[in-house]
């Protein structure tokens, strides 16, 4: 799969930050799904089932559903619901979906993140994910 550079600069740049593994970027397309847009740490098997979600399945899509982070401690042993196998099959535990919201509240796209180890990302990460992922839809 083929990415634009600067989405994956930008994804990277973030995930130096919080110190993480992987990373997706979702954009919501004229359809209402979620299309990836840029992925790093993500095997290749897994970008296929991710290139489009519906809103309201997986992580991604439940935080776009939700407007609102969903985070998982370890996706590996999620037992909520919100974890798909396809984020399994990444072989990451600590994950947050984010979704970047516009001003009049629709879902521009959904940033996702994570680690191999456990983790729980805390609502000052989900802010900093927020924040930073802003840029890709300018």
């Amino acid at each position: 799969m083929q990415f634009e550079p600067q989405d994956l600069t930008k994804l990277q740049s973030i995930l130096a930050e919080l110190k993480a593994d992987s990373g997706t970027v979702h954009a919501t397309g004229a359809d209402g799904a979620l299309h990836l847009r840029a992925a790093i740490g993500i095997p290749e098997p897994v970008l296929g089932i991710v290139k489009v979600v519906p809103v309201g399945k997986g992580m991604a899509g439940l935080a776009a559903e939700r407007k609102c982070a969903v985070n998982s401690c370890n996706i590996q042993q999620d037992t909520t619901g919100d974890v798909r196998p396809g984020a399994r099959a990444t072989g990451l535990a600590g994950s947050v979906a984010v979704p970047v919201l516009a001003a009049d509240g629709r879902v521009l796209g959904v940033v996702g993140v994570a680690t191999r180890a456990e983790r729980t990302f805390t609502t000052d990460d989900e802010q900093t994910v927020a924040a930073r992922s802003r840029a890709f839809f300018a």
